[in-house]
């Protein structure tokens, strides 16, 4: 089969490789259809992310059609349209008793990032993982919105059970590229009030207002606390910090006032902010963070599109052939897009 395989750090090749069979009874492989570029795959191909392995087959945003089962696979057959989870779990630590799978001590990852075993992802024609990591696509959703359930559950886990948004809330997302996006439109779902999209770019705040923002702000002159409280004077419930740079959370301390509810879902690099201790305690505020995802997280994304509540397939603006890995990371450099999807 045809995959992209990572040598080293901007060297990804479209190369001939065996194709994956089960290896074990409650193992599958699924033909992809579709996969989404996630910012950890793209940092991980421009070295901005140095936790790989190489070689190393990128991906970990997939949806396709099972063509192989183990002997002990039960739920599904050849045939089926499946979601992809990336996070396989054993089941049985008491992380995974608990449902916080994605603390798993024995834990797998498909193409993606965080556990020390790194199967082959999904920029390829196959893939290999396990049954419990696959779901049943209902049949309103297409494919290129499938690839998206695993972003999207993450969006409801933080914005929904971590930060546990209410119906009414006045709502900030910090970055609204593609997982900003589908932060605000899980908020927009579950009731937000006002809910305001801050953005250096204006490409971005364009968007935002287009998938459900009341209003769009520029940080780019270091002025959205000033905007946001021009137009919620009292201040946010809710930050969500969906941008990655360690600018954004500053900008997302700093918009705190009593009550305020803050969630660090954009920044994996290792940077330090700071936090004036006395201002925090008095504040009264919570800070959640939220990364990766669960079944619960999966199957409610899953419900929400089945529904048709959101619909993340709105937020891709560029599909591209396995064979152009090459135009589609050109884009990625770029800040004219949302979501880029890869169709091996």
């Amino acid at each position: 089969m045809k995959a992209a395989v990572l040598h080293k750090i901007d060297d990804l090749r479209i190369e001939e490789v065996p194709c994956p069979e089960p290896r074990a009874p409650d193992e599958v492989v699924v033909r992809i259809k579709s996969c989404g570029i996630c910012a950890t795959d793209y940092k991980a191909i421009r070295g901005i992310r140095r936790n790989v392995k190489f070689p190393f087959i990128p991906g970990h945003e997939p949806a396709g059609v099972v063509t192989a089962i183990g002997a002990g696979v039960l739920h599904f057959k050849e045939g089926d349209e499946v979601i992809c989870q990336p996070s396989g779990y054993c089941g049985y630590c008491e992380h995974c008793r608990v449902g916080n799978t994605h603390y798993c001590d024995t834990a797998f990852t498909t193409g993606g990032d965080g556990p020390e075993d790194v199967w082959a992802g999904a920029f390829a024609e196959y893939m290999r993982t396990k049954e419990q990591c696959l779901f049943h696509k209902p049949a309103n959703i297409s494919f290129d919105a499938a690839a998206l359930t695993e972003p999207l559950s993450g969006a409801w886990k933080g914005v929904v059970q971590y930060s546990e948004m209410k119906v009414g809330d006045d709502v900030v997302i910090i970055g609204v590229g593609s997982i900003g996006l589908l932060c605000l439109m899980v908020a927009r779902a579950a009731g937000a009030g006002r809910l305001i999209a801050v953005d250096n770019s204006a490409h971005a705040r364009e968007n935002a207002l287009r998938f459900g923002a009341t209003h769009a702000v520029d940080n780019s002159d270091g002025q959205a606390r000033e905007r946001v409280y021009g137009i919620i004077p009292g201040g946010p419930d809710l930050v969500v910090e969906a941008a990655g740079p360690i600018g954004a959370v500053r900008l997302m301390v700093d918009l705190r006032r009593r009550g305020t509810k803050w969630n660090l879902f954009g920044i994996t690099t290792h940077e330090k902010f700071e936090l004036d201790g006395g201002l925090t305690h008095f504040l009264e505020g919570r800070m959640d963070a939220s990364f990766g995802t669960t079944p619960l997280a999966m199957q409610n994304a899953i419900r929400l599109m089945e529904r048709q509540l959101v619909d993340p397939g709105r937020i891709v603006t560029h599909r591209f052939k396995l064979e152009e890995m090459d135009a589609a990371l050109a884009v990625m450099d770029g800040t004219v897009r949302n979501k880029v999807i890869i169709h091996p």
